[in-house]
């Protein structure tokens, strides 16, 4: 069965970067006609169309959405020390606005955001706090307190802006730690020797096979308004029990149900239900006793 993005041109911005790479193959092997904005040029890029360019730029997103179906907007300084803060926050911010206001004023019908899962604020807090409950789930408080974590969350309220301002629906991810299979279980590793580092994020982490899907999901869904949805595997990145973990880090945090096994302390209920997505690629761990 042909997929219904084939034949369909789909502007992928920030398309050299980790996710947008994988995506961009992701949507030409679906048969889109890709339109990959970067602003590093890339010759493996597997795109229909390449344009150099940067997503604050008026005029290059003007020229990378022309003939465009569909959005999926990437681009991004991925981290608080990605640049200074003014340079994280403006870039991030002011392109997301740039994208889906170019974009929704065209008529375009659908766009998907990388949103963060450090929009509520919490994973990259300098205070040492801990979420408000487990699992973390779309309507968890937010704590905000740095630049990176305030541009993610501003950009889905831009999307909710362009959803009410001209109608175009779009679906933002809160992506945990996406990354290739090998830096995965790297980052797993890691967290078996000290599990404390991933508290704050519920040792969720997503494979970028399974973001691309996620994106792809998030342009065909039947649906319409603006969305947020966490995504990520189903098991987390550390080798121990979920409760034990909790225990251990969190022990103080409420907990809204009981974790089985190494399952991830996020609710992904709203993925599963309304986009139909499910993580396949996940970290083979074995479960050790923890040893504090």
């Amino acid at each position: 069965m042909n997929s219904p993005l084939a034949g369909r041109r789909v502007l992928v911005t920030g398309a050299a970067g980790r996710i947008g790479s994988v995506t961009t193959r992701h949507l030409t092997e679906l048969g889109s006609l890709v339109t990959a904005l970067t602003i590093v040029e890339d010759p493996e890029l597997k795109a229909d169309r390449v344009i150099v360019g940067d997503t604050r730029s008026e005029d290059d997103v003007a020229a990378a959405l022309a003939d465009v179906d569909l959005v999926v907007h990437l681009a991004a300084l991925a981290h608080p020390s990605a640049g200074t803060p003014y340079d994280v926050y403006s870039t991030n911010v002011v392109s997301t606005f740039n994208v889906l206001a170019q974009a929704g004023a065209l008529g375009v019908k659908r766009a998907v955001v990388a949103s963060s899962i450090n929009a509520f604020g919490v994973p990259f807090n300098p205070h040492g706090i801990r979420p408000a409950y487990y699992p973390l789930d779309e309507k968890i408080p937010s704590d905000v307190a740095d630049w990176y974590s305030l541009s993610k969350q501003n950009d889905e309220n831009t999307c909710r802006m362009a959803w009410r301002q001209w109608g175009i629906d779009v679906v933002s991810f809160r992506f945990p730690h996406v990354n290739s299979a090998d830096v995965l279980q790297r980052m797993a590793d890691g967290h078996a020797k000290n599990p404390a580092a991933g508290v704050r994020e519920g040792w969720s982490y997503l494979d970028t096979r399974d973001a691309a899907r996620a994106i792809e999901l998030g342009l065909t869904a039947s649906l319409s308004g603006a969305h947020t949805f966490f995504v990520a595997a189903d098991t987390t990145n550390a080798p121990y029990e979920t409760e034990i973990l909790l225990d251990a880090f969190a022990p103080g945090v409420p907990r809204l149900r009981r974790f089985v096994g190494r399952e991830v302390p996020m609710d992904l209920t709203a993925a599963r239900t309304v986009l139909g997505f499910q993580a396949q690629y996940e970290l083979d761990l074995p479960t050790h006793e923890l040893e504090i």
